[in-house]
Formats: C-alpha cells, sequence, structure tokens
C-alpha cells in the first residue's frame, strides 16, 4: 500500500536527522512499524543505532533475488515452499515481509500527454453502474459513454446491459446528438469489440467492423496496459459518476436516460475544456461539430441475431423470457432479430411475429392472434381425429362427406350427428345405413338415420334412440304412481262414528 510523498520524507528525516528509531517513528506519525522499514529499505540508506538482529531469512536473500530476478511475479507463497524445501524454518509472515522488501519494482514511467486534432478522435467504453430490479430479474445497469478526445464532449446512456445491439444502438445515439462522426474510435478490450488478441494480432469483431465501414471511422484499440490512452473516457466515467449519478434519483430507465441527456446538454457542456480553458465544453464542442464526419442516409441493420429452437409449445425463447410464434411453427430453429426496444422472430426472410422486448425473468410475451389460431387448431383437431375414426369403422363414411361438402352442408354436424348413431347402432347397420343413404344420393346424416329405423323396423327391434333431450324435458316424462283412494275412505267413514257418538 503507497503512502504520501509527504509521509515519506517525514521518515527519513526523523531517522538520518534526528536519530529516531523505528517503533518512535512508527508511534509519532501513527503508522505500523513495519512501513517505516519499508520506506526505509526502498530508500537504500543504512540503518542507524543498533545492529540489526540476524533473521532466519538472512541465509536464503541470495536464492530470493536471483529467482524474483528472473521470475518477477512469482507469489511468496510459491517462494516460501521452495524455502522451506530447502531448509527454512521461520514463519511465514515474516518471509513474506522480506520478500516484499526484496522484490524488485519497476521505475516509474513516464507518460507524454497526447493531444488530438479536432473531430480527429473520440474514446468509447463501458461502465458497470450497480444493478436496476426490473419485475423478477436483476439486471445490470450500464452505462454507454462516448467523450470527444478534443472538446471533451460527453455522451451518455444507460442500458440493461452490455450486448452487440445495446453496444451498437449507444453509438448510433452518440452519432445522432453530436450530429456528426469522429475519424478514429478508440476502445479498450471490450468484448463488443476486440473478439481476441495476440500480440498486435487483433480480431474485431466483425458487426463492429460492418458497422465501422458504415459510418466511414477507423476502430482502433488501445494497447494493453495503456491507460494514458483512453484517459479522456476514464476520466469522463468518474465525472459522471461523481457529479451526475450519485444520490441520483429515478423512475425507470427512460427517466434516467432523459436526464442524462440533460445533464450533458448542461452540467457537463458548462465545465471548461481541458484543451483550451478559456471556453467551455459546449463552445469548443461547436467549433468542432463541423468538422465531424457527414452521417450516411441510410440506417445501418444494428439488431442482434440468435438462432433459437422452439420446442412443443409455441414459444422462443431469448433473453430470459419466452416469446409467443404461430403455432404451425413448434419444433423449428428460428432465427431472433432484437434491437433494444423490440424483437422480431423470423424463418428465412418471413417476419413471423414481433413484440416488444420484456427484460423481465421468465415472462411470457404473446400475440393473441397466436393463441387464437393454436386453440382453433387444437379445435380441428378434435373434430379431425372424430372424422378419422368414423373412417376406420366404416370407409363409406368419407364418399359421404366427400358428397356433403359438395353440397355446401356443414361437416362439423354432419360427423357429430353420425357418431351419436354410431353409439346406438353396431358398425354392420351403419355400414348398411351409410351405403342406403348414398344409392338414395342423400349424403345426409338424416338419411341413414332412416335407413337403420327401417332396418330395425323390419327385425321387429326398436329404433335407435339418437336423441337426447334436456333433463328438465326428461323430468316431465317420469311416471307418477298415483295415491290409492281407499284411505280417503277411511277418512269418511271416521267422521260418520264421530256423527253417532254425539
Amino acid at each position: 500500500m503507497s503512502i504520501p510523498p509527504e509521509l515519506e520524507a517525514q521518515i527519513l528525516r526523523y531517522y538520518h536527522v534526528e536519530k529516531w528509531r523505528i517503533n518512535t517513528i512508527a508511534r509519532q506519525l501513527r503508522v505500523h512499524h513495519s512501513t517505516v522499514q519499508r520506506v526505509l529499505a526502498q530508500a537504500g540508506l543504512p540503518r542507524i543505532g543498533s545492529p540489526a538482529r540476524v533473521s532466519g531469512v538472512d541465509p536464503y536473500v541470495v536464492f530470493i533475488r536471483d529467482t524474483l530476478a528472473r521470475f518477477p511475479t512469482l507469489t511468496a507463497s510459491r517462494l516460501y515452499a521452495m524455502v522451506r524445501e530447502r531448509g527454512y524454518r521461520g514463519s511465514a509472515s515474516q518471509f513474506r515481509h522480506r520478500v516484499a522488501l526484496l522484490r524488485p519494482r519497476p521505475a516509474a514511467e513516464a507518460y507524454l500527454r497526447l493531444r488530438t486534432l479536432p473531430a480527429e478522435q473520440a474514446q468509447v467504453d463501458w461502465a458497470h453502474f450497480g444493478h436496476l430490479p426490473i419485475g423478477r430479474a436483476r439486471r445490470a445497469l450500464m452505462a454507454f459513454v462516448m467523450v470527444l478526445s478534443y472538446s471533451r464532449a460527453i455522451y451518455l446512456r444507460f442500458f440493461l446491459d452490455a450486448r452487440m445491439a445495446s453496444f451498437l444502438a449507444g453509438h448510433v445515439g452518440a452519432f445522432t446528438a453530436f450530429e456528426g462522426v469522429a475519424r478514429v474510435l478508440l476502445y479498450d478490450n471490450l468484448k463488443s469489440a476486440v473478439l481476441e488478441r495476440h500480440g498486435d494480432a487483433i480480431r474485431f469483431h466483425p458487426k463492429l467492423l460492418a458497422f465501422a465501414a458504415h459510418y466511414r471511422y477507423e476502430p482502433r484499440p488501445v494497447a494493453p496496459a495503456r491507460g494514458n490512452q483512453k484517459g479522456r473516457v476514464e476520466r469522463a466515467i468518474r465525472y459522471a459518476r461523481d457529479s451526475f449519478f450519485a444520490a441520483r434519483r429515478f423512475t425507470d430507465l427512460a427517466d434516467l436516460n432523459a436526464q442524462a441527456q440533460a445533464w450533458c446538454a448542461g452540467l457537463a457542456a458548462e465545465r471548461p475544456c481541458p484543451e483550451d480553458p478559456a471556453l467551455s465544453v459546449g463552445a469548443a464542442f461547436a467549433q468542432e461539430q463541423s468538422l465531424l464526419l457527414a452521417l450516411p442516409a441510410d440506417e445501418f441493420d444494428r439488431h442482434e441475431r440468435v438462432e433459437v429452437r422452439v420446442s412443443k409449445t409455441p414459444y422462443a425463447r431469448f433473453d430470459l423470457n419466452d416469446y409467443s410464434v404461430p403455432h404451425t411453427h413448434v419444433r423449428r430453429t428460428l432465427s431472433v432479430l432484437a434491437d433494444t426496444e423490440r424483437i422480431r422472430i423470423v424463418e428465412g426472410a418471413t417476419v413471423l411475429a414481433e413484440h416488444v422486448r420484456s427484460y423481465d425473468r421468465g415472462a411470457q410475451i404473446e400475440d393473441p392472434a397466436h393463441l387464437q389460431g393454436l386453440i382453433e387448431h387444437k379445435r380441428a383437431a378434435r373434430q379431425h381425429r372424430v372424422t378419422d375414426e368414423l373412417i376406420r369403422a366404416v370407409p363409406s363414411i368419407r364418399e359421404l362427406l366427400v358428397r356433403a361438402a359438395a353440397r355446401g352442408y356443414n361437416l362439423g354436424s354432419i360427423t357429430a350427428a353420425v357418431q351419436r348413431l354410431r353409439q346406438h347402432c353396431t358398425v354392420t347397420e351403419l355400414h348398411a345405413a351409410v351405403d342406403e343413404a348414398l344409392a338414395r344420393d342423400v349424403p345426409h346424416p338424416n338419411a341413414v338415420r332412416l335407413a337403420l329405423e327401417r332396418h330395425r323396423e323390419q327385425l321387429a327391434q326398436p329404433p335407435a334412440t339418437v336423441v337426447t333431450l334436456p333433463e328438465r324435458v326428461q323430468r316431465r316424462d317420469v311416471l307418477v304412481t298415483p295415491h290409492a283412494l281407499d284411505t280417503y275412505d277411511q277418512l269418511t267413514e271416521h267422521t260418520d262414528d264421530d256423527a253417532q257418538s254425539d
């Protein structure tokens, strides 16, 4: 842990000038004695006072220095294991402290201040601003930040993820706000920008390359571990955290973005421009804006494309939620085209469904037409199953239905009527009745019923009952047994007896 330069100067002065002991310096300056020892060791000055005590680590100092010279990043725990194998029996804490003093430190590197021409460069980065609850989901609140390197004009917009669709939407929003594009856009090693990197060999995301070609700018990644190359966007993010987001209240993401837009055009634009303190950021941007590249007339297709598999239920899952599709496309692989506001589900060039995008978790976003189509399909499927069963039992019913359809009859009611007849007769009787109706060229269930009744009448059998009366009508036909009238005669006889007794 580093300490202020003023404190280091005080430690060195009290030790070498005032001849204070290490514990005295630590007590008076309220620091740990190991901090004082580290400062003295880094200064490379001889100890003053009593000679240093012999440490158990001393015999291994040469070995530790040589090993760290070859492997500067080797951990103290690994070094401790190595010296234990060579006979060291001291404590691990003492050894770690000594290794920290012996470990070589890289020399401080000086950086030149990078200056850019107006409209020459912009810097882009994501920043994490915590999480936002959306229904049952907990979404990451990500800030897309683009800053023009010359004027320091900031574009700030918040998203609920850092996917490619949001990344490109942030670019388009910044280009629209700036009314132009810088010639070079500088990226950190973001997954949205750089897919792979081996030394100087860089593989950009193909979608980003196509996007850059459309807007005519050059995407350029910063060198690894070179924070000074993207310091403008990092300072802009820190400024946004402290000046805008700290203690900020908002109702939803749209409200937060509206406040961010007002902040970029207000307070952030009124601050002094680092390139020319006599100007504000807004004034410097006004000079820079006319030099930006013009926006193309057509828009870039920035939808995110994901292949999804639709199971037996008519829903396609995308980003934790299910979106309905027509029931005719179950058990297929479809494509989801998503942006930050809407999603489209397509098969080839055909758009099957379009929905408002949800950032909830486990939600079902449905189109009523899809559900109604499934309900009608199920109803028709049930009817088809009844028809298939009838045709398998009596094949001539197929011809009956074909002739009925040619005359415009309702096939559903005909199928239901024939099914009721089948429940009250044998398959052989139904087969003969259908053949007779076809022979008479009357493709109607009434003709089939009359043929059945004539056949039953010839065999002296009761007719097939196919009409089911409502329950209230059936109750009217219940046989009622009349009460015997003899009881009333008994009442009369009792009355006569009473009269005689009087």
